[in-house]
């Protein structure tokens, strides 16, 4: 008599103590990112300067373009685990020593400046990492289900950290905050001590360069990486689609907003509105996937519901009330981030386990690079035309990606592990 081995069902990520484990961390940290940078502006806003006030502000942003792609070559060397413990140790070092700092003496200019920088720097290690991790805690089949909930822990993180940083400042100054955010990241360590890592299981070795029998380097690393997605049948045209898709909507949803609501006289309530009905549009998205755990087609749901997406963001500069505005933000919220959360769960079961660090890394640049560049771009578009070509202009990009996605048949067929 044979007996038939059966294979065990996979566990829902939602219920992996594994995936729940790295949840908690990764919130942990996400909360402790939307403490620091309230405690980071309350505290540049007090050395009395405004010229002074932006470069703090903006000072992060250089180091983390710069060295995020290195961080995703490191992160493919050392493991993804080990660069999470140790950026989110230098971040809780850093962040309490600057509390520290605060209590004995007023913050300077030059002092924020160069924790801004250092802080940029280890996230640019964090970014790349803390994306490579879910191909190691679970089954391929789950990797939709775990983009859904780090989309949420996202979202609640915003929701719960800036209001606690405001807590904070307001009770104890910037240092107190910091003080928070340190703990905050220094409580996401046990959890990542204690993550199970599964085996690398892709048929690609680390790179050309081991192949021929070369010693790898970083620098081959990095390149061999960048090779390796410009030649993959679907990672070249999801960077496409992600770079397309940023482009086209961080500019418009987040300083397009503020100077939409000034024109029309919706005031920052009215903008909270909007902001909030984005918000629960997006967490809507996230629940939807992180319960069904799949979504059928994903390739052809991803491009229809980013040009959907970008029809809703042109509406949104004509829209009369705060309320249809509220309405129309949800929308887009809802399209846009089912579209972003079903291209970052592509991406990860695409891609090769080994290089799943650049991978990322890329992915990644495209979205922190592009932020603090469209933001000047944006504004002095909308002060020449004003926000209703600069929207639709930007819907246009977005639409592009989509339609690059409906256009090129692998990404179209392409579909997430059952």
């Amino acid at each position: 008599m044979t007996v038939t081995a059966v294979e065990a069902p996979e566990r829902p990520a939602h219920r992996d103590p594994n995936v729940l484990r790295w949840l908690g961390a990764y919130t942990a940290s996400m909360i402790g990112d939307s403490v620091y940078f309230m405690a980071l502006a309350w505290a540049a806003a007090r050395t009395g300067s405004a010229s002074g006030t932006g470069l703090v502000l903006a000072a992060g942003s250089l180091p983390r373009a710069l060295l995020m792609l290195g961080g995703g070559v490191l992160a493919d060397r050392l493991g993804p685990r080990r660069v999470v413990i140790g950026s989110d140790a230098a971040r809780a070092v850093l962040v309490l020593s600057l509390a520290a700092i605060l209590v004995l003496t007023a913050p300077t200019v030059g002092v924020l400046v160069a924790v801004a920088l250092v802080f940029g720097a280890v996230d640019a290690l964090f970014l790349p990492a803390v994306g490579a991790l879910p191909p190691r805690i679970s089954a391929p089949g789950q990797l939709a289900r775990i983009q859904g909930l780090r989309a949420l822990a996202a979202r609640g993180s915003s929701i719960i950290g800036a209001p606690m940083g405001g807590v904070a400042v307001a009770t104890g100054g910037p240092s107190l905050a910091f003080a928070a955010a340190g703990v905050l990241f220094a409580l996401s360590l046990p959890l990542l001590l204690s993550l199970r890592i599964r085996p690398l299981a892709g048929p690609e070795t680390s790179g050309e360069a081991a192949a021929a029998g070369k010693t790898p380097n970083a620098w081959r690393d990095l390149v061999d990486g960048l090779r390796y997605i410009r030649r993959h049948r679907l990672l070249g045209p999801l960077m496409l689609v992600i770079a397309l898709s940023e482009l086209g909507f961080v500019g418009p949803l987040n300083l397009g907003l503020i100077l939409l609501s000034e024109q029309r006289g919706w005031g920052a309530s009215g903008m909270g509105w909007i902001v909030a009905g984005f918000a629960g549009g997006a967490a809507g998205s996230a629940l939807l996937l992180a319960v069904r755990g799949r979504v059928p087609r994903a390739g052809l749901v991803m491009g229809l519901t980013a040009l959907v997406g970008a029809v809703g963001i042109a509406a949104l500069a004509q829209v009369p009330t705060v309320a249809l505005a509220a309405a129309v933000a949800a929308f887009v919220g809802l399209t846009a981030g089912l579209a972003g959360a079903l291209c970052g769960a592509l991406v990860q079961t695409a891609a090769d386990p080994a290089y799943l660090g650049r991978v990322t890394s890329v992915s990644t640049l495209f979205t922190y690079a592009l932020i603090p560049l469209s933001y000047p771009v944006t504004g002095a578009a909308i002060a020449l035309w004003g926000t209703g070509p600069v929207y639709a202009v930007s819907a246009a990009v977005c639409g592009t990606g989509g339609a690059v996605g409906l256009a090129l048949a692998a990404l179209r067929r392409a579909e997430l592990p059952r």
